[in-house]
C-alpha cells in the first residue's frame, strides 16, 4: 500500500462572488441563489469573469444536505449559502433522514438551471458533494469521528445511504443534459482524516462508490474528481493515471470537454483552477482498477 498524498487547493477564482461579477446583473441576494433564472445569469457572469470554458452550478456545497432536511443560511453575495444549524445529534438519526426530492426546492432549481444553460449551448459542471461535506451540514463533525471509532458499521451504513442519494442526484443530472459532473469531498481529505481513516474510507466506500459512478460516464458525460480523491485512490492503489493525447495544448477545462465520451474520470487538477494549462497536450485519465 502506498502513501496518500494531499492536494493543497491554491486556486483563487470563484471564491465568493465579487461585486464586479454581480454589478449590472440587477440581482438581489440571497434570492439569486434560489431560482433557476438568476442562477443561469450568475453562472454565465462567473464564467465570463473567470475566463472559464464552462459554467458551474451550484454556488455552494449545501444543496444535497438541504434536500435531505438540512437547515441553510443562504448568506449574501459575498459568503453564499452555508450550514445554519445541525439537525442530528447522533449518527443513527442520519439513517432516518428522507431521500432527496428532485422535484422541488433549490436542488430542482439547480437542475433546471443546468438544463437552461445547456440549451444555450454552454458546457455545465455540476458540483456534487461527497458524504463528509454533506455531513458537515447535518451533524457536528465530532459525532462523525466518534462514530467511525465506536460504531463503524453504523457509519458504513450512513455513508452508503448518502452515497445512494448522491448517485441518484448524478443520474437525475444526466436527464437534464449535464455533461460534466464533479465529485468532491474535501472535508474528507487525508489532512483532516489522517492516513489510517482516509485509507479506511477508500476501501469501505469511495472505491466501490466510484465503480458505480463509472457506469454513468458515457459518450455524453465525463466525471471529474477532486485531486484529493484522486490522490486517495492512487495512494491505496485503487486507481492509476493513463495519458490521453489531446488535439493540442489547452486549459484543463477545455481538455475535460474534449475528453467527454473518450474517458470516464478526470482528476489531475481542481476544475476551479481555470488557469491550469495542459501545455504538453496530455490529459491524465483516472482509471479505476
Amino acid at each position: 500500500m502506498g502513501e496518500i498524498k494531499d492536494f493543497y487547493c491554491t486556486y483563487g477564482n470563484s471564491v465568493g462572488i465579487s461585486e464586479e461579477v454581480t454589478k449590472g446583473l440587477e440581482l438581489t441576494f440571497p434570492e439569486a441563489y434560489l431560482h433557476c433564472d438568476s442562477m443561469v445569469r450568475l453562472s454565465k457572469a462567473l464564467k465570463e469573469h473567470d475566463g472559464a470554458s464552462f459554467c458551474e452550478l451550484p454556488f455552494c456545497h449545501t444543496v444535497e444536505a438541504e434536500a435531505m432536511g438540512g437547515i441553510i443560511n443562504y448568506g449574501n453575495a459575498v459568503t453564499g449559502p452555508r450550514a445554519k444549524e445541525y439537525i442530528c445529534t447522533s449518527v443513527e438519526e442520519l439513517l432516518e433522514l428522507p431521500e432527496m426530492d428532485f422535484s422541488k426546492g433549490r436542488i430542482h432549481e439547480v437542475l433546471l438551471a443546468c438544463k437552461e444553460l445547456r440549451n444555450q449551448g454552454e458546457h455545465v459542471v455540476l458540483q456534487v458533494s461527497g458524504p463528509f461535506t454533506i455531513l458537515n451540514v447535518l451533524i457536528d463533525a465530532k459525532y462523525v469521528f466518534k462514530g467511525w471509532r465506536k460504531k463503524p458499521e453504523v457509519m458504513k451504513e450512513v455513508f452508503w445511504k448518502l452515497g445512494d442519494q448522491i448517485l441518484r442526484f448524478m443520474e437525475e443530472a444526466k436527464k437534464y443534459d449535464v455533461d460534466l459532473i464533479s465529485y468532491a469531498d474535501s472535508s474528507g481529505g487525508v489532512s483532516i482524516l489522517g492516513p489510517k481513516m482516509a485509507e479506511q474510507v477508500v476501501s469501505e466506500f469511495t472505491y466501490e462508490f466510484l465503480k458505480k459512478v463509472e457506469i454513468l460516464a458515457d459518450d455524453k458525460t465525463l466525471m471529474l474528481l477532486c485531486p484529493k480523491t484522486t490522490f486517495a485512490l492512487l495512494g491505496t492503489e485503487k486507481a492509476e493515471l493513463k495519458d490521453r493525447k489531446l488535439s493540442g495544448p489547452m486549459s484543463y477545462g477545455e481538455g475535460c470537454i474534449e475528453m467527454i465520451g473518450k474517458a470516464k474520470f478526470a482528476g489531475q487538477m481542481c476544475i476551479k483552477n481555470v488557469g491550469y494549462q495542459l501545455e504538453n497536450g496530455l490529459f491524465k485519465e483516472v482509471k479505476l482498477k
